[in-house]
């Protein structure tokens, strides 16, 4: 089963104007120690910004940068719940 077959096509939506399309993935998922700056700098400039941050924790995506928050950072909201 192709990976996007698995959510509707409505729920990803939001990742076609999304500014994040028009970057490489290693952007928001850099070598672990490099700086995320630059993409959440980017993404500070998106305005799909909350639909990709509510995507990112609703289904617990673990790594790079989604909404504008680092793993770390999308951890501790999960924590203190939102």
């Amino acid at each position: 089963m192709p990976i996007n077959s698995i959510a509707p096509s409505d729920e990803l939506s939001w990742q076609d104007t999304a500014l994040c399309a028009q970057t490489g993935p290693d952007f928001f998922f850099p070598d672990p120690g490099s700086s995320t700056r630059e993409a959440k700098r980017l993404c500070a400039a998106c305005d799909i910004r909350e639909a990709c941050l509510e995507y990112a924790l609703t289904h617990d995506e673990r790594f790079g940068v989604w909404g504008g928050l680092s793993e770390k950072e999308r951890y501790a909201l999960r924590r203190r719940g939102r």
